[in-house]
């Protein structure tokens, strides 16, 4: 490859890439339904993702998160049920920012062993490790066991009696209980409890959290008093600041070379500013990657550190309608021309965990139908472009599996196995054996396009 190469992104689920056991049942525990594994990423498995054009792998949901597996046999404590989404969890609750998912490894106490090991077979790759960093919630009943000495839980030394602090980690409601407006015991003996209840994750200022909120993580505060003007209170610098600064620096230092900042419009900009400049002091090369939604905002969060930001409100869109036949093809005109100046810092993606999956029928009902809008987001400009771990085999994601239902989404919240990735599997090969002739077609068509994008300078 040349030194001009384009950032190519593949995101992909350890939970269910080298998950290979076929007839998933819904609501499947890990023992029904299994689960993938880091050593999953065989040299073989890696070669095969790099094929398509790959640079940079971003695995999804390494970080130890709140899961309905009980894994205090190993000193992990136990999470209540009625605040974990599915059994195996959303990877965007996370439980320990210092440690990683036992789920994923083979041997429980070995488990960042594992993960190390992971990032140098990527790295001998010639391809770059991305993770979650997600600074605006974390788990209810989040539980550091693997911080470094020292380091203090997020909420250990917080004035629990006040509303809001600016050295508060979190904020709370004096005197009041959790009373979710669903299930508290869900199957557990006892209701979950929680007093001072804690403000959720999807700024839901209240203690009855519903359903639909982020019922299973809590809003962390960066020194703004939402409920007070929203008045900022960065001098001297938030306990949460620091915190958070010294996350994103032990993964440096573990070798990872970039960080998909979950829901990054949800933290101040000026957070933004000062953590980026911290980090890339010691680490220049690393990357930050915002997902940010507001389009109105891109300016400013890109000027506070920023690489690159998603495309989704504009370009994402835009291709969507153009494909289901809702706006015209001269519609994609208006994305380009509004970006002006920092349309090459647009993470340009048809799929990914949040998103709808191109095969499935809420998108283009049909794999082929999705190659135009391919060939346009991954050559538009020289932007970075990101595809999701199936997509390329043309998944639809048309699967009930649990907490997740039938709505073209590969669940992030439940066990389970995808056929098609299972089939390129192939027992570890890897190859297009057991893939039928439709799916080697497609793959071979994802990678003549993407191949092109590393061989033409001008994209």
């Amino acid at each position: 490859m040349n030194d001009y190469r384009k950032i190519l992104i593949y995101q992909v689920l350890p939970r269910y890439f080298g998950n290979t056991k076929r007839g998933s049942v819904k609501n499947g525990s890990l023992s029904e339904n299994g689960v993938g594994k880091f050593n999953h990423f065989t040299k073989a498995a890696l070669e095969a993702i790099k094929s398509l054009g790959v640079t940079h792998v971003w695995y999804t949901g390494v970080l130890e998160h709140a899961t309905q597996t009980d894994y205090s046999s190993y000193g992990i404590l136990k999470d209540h049920p009625a605040v974990v989404k599915g059994k195996a969890g959303s990877p965007y609750a996370v439980k320990d920012y210092y440690d990683v998912d036992p789920d994923l490894a083979v041997s429980v106490p070995d488990r960042m062993k594992e993960f190390q090991n992971l990032v140098k077979r990527t790295h001998q790759q010639g391809l770059k490790v991305i993770i979650d960093f997600i600074p605006n919630h974390l788990a209810r009943q989040y539980h550091s066991d693997a911080a470094p000495e020292g380091v203090a839980d997020f909420g250990a030394n917080d004035m629990k009696d006040w509303y809001f602090s600016p050295q508060n980690n979190f904020y709370y409601f004096p005197g009041q209980s959790f009373r979710g407006q669903f299930d508290l015991c869900a199957g557990a003996d006892e209701p979950y409890e929680e007093m001072p209840v804690k403000v959720t994750g999807n700024d839901c200022f209240s203690a009855c959290p519903s359903v639909n909120d982020w019922y299973e993580t809590v809003k962390l505060n960066y020194g703004v008093d939402y409920q007070g003007c929203h008045t900022e209170y960065f001098d001297p610098i938030p306990d949460t600041w620091l915190k958070m600064k010294e996350i994103l620096l032990y993964w440096c230092a573990k070798g990872v070379d970039a960080f998909r900042c979950d829901m990054a419009e949800m933290v101040p900009a000026a957070f933004w500013a000062w953590v980026t400049k911290q980090v890339k002091t010691q680490y220049p090369d690393i990357l930050f990657i915002g997902e940010v939604y507001n389009p109105g905002l891109y300016r400013q969060y890109l000027q506070s550190g920023f690489d690159y930001l998603y495309d989704k409100i504009g370009l994402y869109d835009s291709l969507k309608a153009v494909v289901q036949g809702y706006a015209p093809a001269f519609s994609l005109t208006r994305c380009w021309q509004s970006l002006g100046d920092i349309q090459e810092h647009m993470l340009n993606f048809l799929e990914n965990h949040d998103e709808q999956r191109l095969a499935s029928p809420f998108f283009a009902g049909d794999a082929r139908k999705g190659l135009p809008a391919l060939v346009v987001s991954a050559t538009m400009n020289v932007n970075p472009f990101m595809l999701y771990c199936g997509q390329e085999l043309g998944e639809s994601g048309m699967y009930e599996e649990g907490f997740s239902g039938r709505d073209g989404r590969s669940t992030i919240f439940d066990y389970w196995c995808i056929d098609s990735v299972a089939a390129w599997n192939n027992k570890g090969k890897f190859n297009n054996e057991k893939l039928s002739d439709e799916q080697v077609w497609l793959r071979g068509q994802y990678q003549k396009i993407l191949q092109v994008c590393q061989s033409e300078k001008a994209i």
